[in-house]
This record gives C-alpha cells, sequence and structure tokens, in this order.
C-alpha cells in the first residue's frame, strides 16, 4: 500500500446511532409504514442486544426527528412522513438564521416575491371556478377581520396559501407555509398592517378577479406590485 494515502482512525459508534440507522432504514424501506407501531423495547434490546438505554436514546432521536411518536406507556408509532414534516425539522434552524443575521430575512422575502410571482401566474391556468369562490369568501373573512390585527394577518396567509393549494402541488404548499410563518414570526406584524388593510384587501380582490379570467400575466403582475408594496413597510436592514 502506498505510504502517502491518506487514513482516518475509525471512530466508534455508539450503540443509539445503529439502533437509529436500523429502525430508519425499515421505515425508509417500508418494512415499518405510517401508523405501524414499533417491537417493544424489550423486543428490540434482545433482537438488537443492546440495553434499554440505547433504545430509548435511539427512539428519542427518531421523535426528534420527526419521524416516530412516542406514547408513553404504549408502543411508538411511525409517523405518515410529508413535506411538511420535513420543513417543520428546520424551522429552528430558520429561526436561528434569521435572528443571528438580519439581512437573511431581506432574502427570505426575496425569496418570497419570486416564489409567489411564479405560484400566482401558474394557478391562474389551473385554477377552477370553486376555487375562485374560496378565494372571495377568504377575502370577506379577512374584511371582516378589520380591527383585529393577529386576525388579518392569519385570514392573510390563508388567502396566500389557498394560492398555493391550487397546483395541488405538497411540496410547493409545504414550501410556501413555511416561508410566511418565518416571516411574520419575525416582523412587527402590527407595524405592517397598521393603515394598510384596505389596500391589501383592493389588492387581493384584483388578483382574485385576474386569476378568475385565467390572464396569469396579469396575475403575477399584480402580486409582484402587491409584495413590491409591503417590502417597503418592513424595516430594512442596516
Amino acid at each position: 500500500m502506498k505510504p502517502n494515502i491518506p487514513l482516518a482512525p475509525v471512530v466508534r459508534r455508539k450503540l443509539s446511532d445503529s439502533v437509529v440507522e436500523q429502525l430508519r432504514e425499515m421505515i425508509i424501506s417500508g418494512q415499518l409504514r405510517p401508523g405501524d407501531a414499533l417491537p417493544s423495547e424489550r423486543d428490540m434490546m434482545g433482537r438488537m442486544g443492546v440495553g434499554r438505554p440505547a433504545v430509548r436514546e435511539a427512539l428519542q432521536q427518531l421523535h426528534t426527528q420527526g419521524l416516530i411518536t412516542i406514547s408513553h406507556g404504549g408502543r411508538s408509532r411511525v409517523n405518515m412522513l410529508s413535506p411538511d414534516l420535513a420543513l417543520h425539522q428546520i424551522d429552528d434552524i430558520a429561526d436561528l438564521l434569521i435572528s443571528a443575521e438580519p439581512g437573511n430575512l431581506s432574502h427570505l422575502r426575496e425569496a418570497r416575491r419570486l416564489f409567489e410571482v411564479g405560484i400566482i401566474r401558474m394557478a391562474a391556468a389551473r385554477i377552477t371556478a370553486a376555487e375562485v369562490t374560496h378565494l372571495r369568501a377568504l377575502i370577506e373573512a379577512q374584511r371582516n377581520a378589520l380591527g383585529d390585527t393577529a386576525a388579518f394577518m392569519r385570514a392573510d396567509i390563508d388567502f396566500h396559501t389557498a394560492l398555493t393549494a391550487v397546483l395541488q402541488n405538497p411540496v410547493i404548499t409545504s414550501l410556501s407555509k413555511s416561508m410566511l410563518g418565518w416571516l411574520f414570526r419575525h416582523h412587527n406584524t402590527l407595524l405592517h398592517w397598521s393603515g394598510h388593510e384596505t389596500i391589501t384587501l383592493a389588492e387581493h380582490e384584483a388578483m382574485t378577479s385576474a386569476l378568475a379570467a385565467h390572464d396569469g400575466e396579469r396575475a403575477a403582475e399584480l402580486m409582484g406590485k402587491h409584495l413590491d408594496r409591503s417590502e417597503r413597510l418592513y424595516p430594512q436592514p442596516g
């Protein structure tokens, strides 16, 4: 063997890591399906040749990753894997990134603009009459929330989420919901909404009319203006 080939020391793995790896593989391969109960702790200890602490630590890791739900007094069960589950796992990291570097909030708003302008353009080609009716009902709910900033904000999120749902793409829907959640958690929503509610409602109505006419370019133009106006209301970093 050539002497200059780099070799690294072998790292001993924790027993719990081996348990995690085996259970994850069973979930990924479909041996354990959503809703299935995992083997009992005693069964895993006997079949894997590990102690109770290693099994419990492994189960806690899988629970933290969102792969299973631990039931005290009962068997742990496998969760349904979904884009929502995957993105939920990075919520804390996203919050840390934004808190540690406020400039990332501007980057997130820019990403949202690109995302939502593209979404509404695509939605215009696919939207149904029932979905248009649903959007108009959400606008009316938002109108009824005037004077209640928190309710108005939730209605706004509902409107934008419903736009995304038109595409029937769970990955896009989950990404949109996550971005909106991260943005609103890091902004003073009272400052953002106060005095601008009626403008927001009018913009939502105009976008919905463009969608009803299946005019993607007009809908995209209106969404861009809507988000550009919102951008000017936010404090800029530095």
